[in-house]
């Protein structure tokens, strides 16, 4: 969430910042000063009915009849609550409407509509000159037999997958793998809960914006549709202390998320699933590290490609192609040599204090400070199940089998997938 007041005064500048905006800048603009005319009102009654009050006190002193002053108090007094009542319902239309602004993008983020206006940063490995025998990750993992999809699609529907056989081993090892490596550039571990109340995912900008994606229990509650929920409510209606910031969390978890509105793309295989795993990576940070943080963030979610040994490339997305949340996102992009494509594989990004404000996540910069909020930032390190897809993809050979990437082999236990009796 914005500051509110600094919207009401740069309603124009918060409105245009982000191309594609639904926002009813209209109504905005006159719920403002609704509000402070009411606030006026209510403020000026009180005023005049303590000073009448007064009058009531001295004139009784005096002996004298106060039944027509105490009527006009308690008009007064019917007054000032009906309006404190009408300003009640134009402060929640207005925090309703506040909850509808995306998040301003750093001075840094280029203008652009959609994704061919990103900008590649970097890129990192070789892309491999495409073979004949190059094939899509549902072709090569049905034919080693990891992966189940029309029994899958039997039991739960379209968009879901059976992991089996190795297929459930290299999905699990490589998430443990994962969690290894951020504890050791010292991210503390979490496993998180798998369901979350409406005002989590407010925290965060999932609702009311993306209501339709996300899975929603009979009690209200919702499926998470990243750990990046549940760990960034983690510190919700506290204020953490000066040694409390910087902190940094890793979480494994699996995400659900109903895809409404990705009718048409990657509707075969595991890429775009209604149920996946994935490592978050979440930092709370001092204002004045966010940048760097990110910087840092986003090279420990590349150290995992690295060490895969996965060609990706990373790219800074323009204004049109940000998350709601986000201030600055880099996307990294790992190619797919079976779908001769690449495919983001993480997304990091800093929110500035933007979630910490829904979600009311302060800190104190030293003993007795003023509380602040924090800066929130988060990226996936990785998306698991796209991770397998990667390997499948760049590690398939001419005969069907696949290599398993060294960093993986004493962890698996085997240096090669081949296909089951």
């Amino acid at each position: 969430m914005l500051d509110r007041k600094w919207v009401l005064e740069h309603l124009d500048q918060a409105i245009q910042a982000r191309p594609g905006g639904s926002v009813d800048g209209k109504r905005l603009a006159e719920l403002g000063p609704q509000r402070i005319q009411l606030l006026q009102q209510a403020e000026e009654l009180r005023h005049t009915r303590k000073t009448v009050s007064a009058e009531i006190g001295a004139k009784k002193k005096a002996g004298e009849n106060t039944d027509t002053i105490q009527a006009e108090v308690r008009q007064m007094a019917e007054r000032i609550a009906a309006i404190e009542a009408e300003l009640a319902e134009v402060e929640a239309e207005l925090d309703a409407l506040m909850l509808t602004l995306p998040n301003l993008p750093s001075a840094d983020v280029p203008d652009g509509v959609d994704a061919e206006q990103n900008q590649i940063v970097r890129e990192w490995g070789r892309v491999p000159e495409a073979q004949a025998w190059h094939k899509p990750h549902w072709e090569t993992g049905e034919a080693l037999g990891i992966l189940e999809f029309e029994r899958a699609a039997k039991v739960a529907g379209a968009r879901f997958a059976f992991m089996r056989g190795l297929g459930a081993r290299l999905e699990l090892t490589l998430a443990t793998w994962m969690m290894s490596v951020h504890a050791e550039a010292g991210y503390e571990e979490l496993i998180p809960p798998y369901l979350v109340r409406p005002e989590a995912m407010q925290g965060t900008g999932q609702l009311p914006k993306f209501a339709e994606d996300s899975f929603r229990t009979i009690d209200d509650r919702y499926l998470i549709p990243t750990a990046e929920v549940p760990v960034t409510n983690f510190y919700r209606d506290e204020i953490l202390p000066p040694e409390g910031v910087p902190k940094k969390f890793v979480a494994f978890s699996p995400c659900f998320r109903a895809e409404a509105g990705a009718a048409g793309r990657d509707t075969r295989g595991i890429v775009r699933v209604h149920q996946f795993h994935k490592v978050e990576l979440v930092h709370f940070e001092r204002p004045e590290h966010s940048a760097a943080a990110l910087e840092a963030l986003t090279a420990q979610a590349e150290k995992l490609l690295q060490l895969l040994e996965l060609p990706y490339r990373t790219a800074l997305l323009c204004k049109g192609d940000m998350g709601f949340s986000a201030a600055k996102t880099y996307d990294l992009e790992v190619w797919l040599p079976g779908q001769r494509r690449w495919m983001e594989i993480s997304s990091c990004s800093t929110f500035g204090d933007f979630q910490a404000r829904r979600a009311n996540i302060r800190y104190r910069p030293e003993a007795e400070a003023k509380p602040q909020y924090v800066h929130t930032l988060n990226g996936s390190g990785l998306a698991v199940g796209r991770t397998v897809v990667a390997i499948l993809e760049n590690y398939q050979q001419a005969d069907g089998t696949v290599k398993v990437p060294k960093v993986l082999i004493p962890r698996l236990g085997i240096d090669t997938i081949k296909p089951t009796a």
